[in-house]
């Protein structure tokens, strides 16, 4: 199998990846070589979903970097993308889903072009209007305003949109949000720092390792208490 055929990503694929690993990586610096470079770390620790905004410099040849370079069964994505021209750029690089930070015409484009996104939303009403524009699960940002009792307060009246925190989560709010009912969360300066402008990724490779493990932890923890 080709890696184009093995990394192809549909938005049903995205959806279930992101549910059993709980966690999704976004970079954003000011360097794109080093972003790209942070991105690989934290694929080569074990994140499968990494996305690289459109707002650090050259991110569309760090999207072409990491996806020649992904290990298998890893994706990458780009972040900010608010245009439809945004899009074609990023699915020419080789960008596997997109992500907004709002109500953006991308989430229609994304959409008519069959690529997952992940959309920005805060309120119960933009929440419902990205997904009838096709967005494959709500990013609720920033998570932080509000925090696990807002998400949870969400979803009440709206079960079956998929909600993903981002936005001032760390290793200590990642598992309040989890259990609140998102269905993932976003990390980026708790995760990377400042790799993405050039910082040292030796501390990113141990705070992935730090995210997988709680991860891993609440995963156990769910599955033993279904055996009660």
């Amino acid at each position: 199998m080709s890696n184009e055929q093995s990394n192809h990503l549909t938005p049903e694929a995205l959806l279930a990846g992101i549910r059993q690993t709980r966690l999704v990586a976004i970079v954003r610096g000011a360097d794109g070589g080093a972003a790209a470079r942070a991105a690989l770390a934290a694929m080569e620790e074990g994140f499968r979903f990494v996305e690289i905004a459109l707002t650090t410099p050259d991110a569309l040849a760090a999207i072409r970097q990491v996806r020649a370079a992904a290990p298998d069964g890893c994706f990458v994505g780009a972040g900010t993308v608010l245009t439809a021209q945004d899009v074609e750029h990023v699915a020419e690089a080789g960008g596997q889903f997109m992500v907004t930070p709002a109500l953006a015409e991308s989430i229609g484009a994304s959409a008519a072009a069959g690529i997952p996104v992940l959309a920005g939303a805060l309120t119960p009403t933009e929440a419902y209007e990205a997904m009838t524009r096709g967005a494959t699960a709500v990013k609720l940002f920033p998570a932080s305003i509000g925090g696990p009792g807002y998400l949870k307060a969400l979803r009440d009246p709206f079960p079956g949109i998929p909600l993903i925190a981002v936005g001032g989560v760390g290793l200590d709010e990642a598992t309040a949000y989890w259990q609140a009912g998102a269905v993932a969360v976003g990390l980026g300066s708790p995760l990377f720092g400042d790799a993405g402008s050039g910082g040292d990724l030796a501390p990113v490779r141990e705070r992935a390792r730090g995210f997988l493990a709680l991860a891993a932890e609440y995963d156990r923890r769910i599955a033993a208490e279904s055996l009660r």
